[in-house]
């Protein structure tokens, strides 16, 4: 069977907006960040699980809103006076003072402040009592799990960024069985693309099926 050359290529992460699957999953979420500047007290916490696209949404908005992406360890408090600033993994700790102050600098003049976590705000380490108050008044839009409709795009997106053309039968096939995670489709489409390594071959429910249970790693996943 003819072969050609497989070239291994980096691929920078895309964070653009034309790059974001839409869909109902993380409808909420899009309509909050869009809400931008009328968010109360100027500050959204965005959250949900790992891998359903909350860096993505936050990265969008802050190309959008021209914000400073701050340092979880040490917050630049100077950098986010008077402007709009992100902050990402909350969850995992950040100086309590800090994050205290960057709230109440959100709510004035120019400034806002997008709070990206893994687990609402009222479960974030807090310390100060006054901290505690903040965390518990932000507004806050969550982002599900993927659902098909979101997970089928972003697979067609990692297809499309590899030159490959699935048959349409493969979508289905493969939304039944794989994990529920855009770094999963990702990781899909890449097992998928080094199975065939380098045939000149379609990618098929039946080629799609005997690369993946030719995964040890899936054997339970594609029975």
């Amino acid at each position: 069977m003819a072969r050609q050359l497989r070239l291994t290529l980096s691929r920078p992460e895309s964070y653009g907006p034309e790059a974001f699957v839409a869909g109902p999953s993380n409808a909420q979420a899009r309509a909050a960040i869009e809400a931008w500047p009328a968010w109360p007290g100027g500050a959204l916490a965005l959250i949900g699980p790992e891998g359903v696209g909350k860096t993505h949404l936050a990265r969008i908005w802050a190309e959008a809103a021209n914000a400073v992406i701050l340092d979880r360890a040490a917050p630049d408090l100077d950098a986010a006076r008077g402007r709009p600033a992100l902050l990402e993994d909350v969850d995992q700790g950040v100086p309590a003072e800090a994050l205290f102050h960057l709230i109440n600098l959100a709510a004035q003049q120019g400034g806002g402040l997008l709070l990206a976590a893994r687990t609402p705000p009222v479960a974030w380490p807090a310390d100060l009592p006054d901290l505690r108050s903040r965390l518990k008044a932000l507004f806050v839009a969550e982002i599900e799990p993927p659902c098909d409709s979101v997970l089928e795009g972003v697979l067609e997106r990692f297809f499309r960024e590899r030159s490959i053309r699935p048959a349409k039968e493969v979508y289905p096939y493969l939304l039944r069985r794989m994990e529920r995670s855009i770094p999963g489709a990702r990781d899909l489409v890449r097992r998928l693309d080094e199975g065939v390594d380098g045939e000149i071959r379609p990618i098929t429910r039946l080629l799609a099926r005997e690369i993946l249970d030719g995964d040890n790693q899936n054997l339970d996943l594609f029975e």
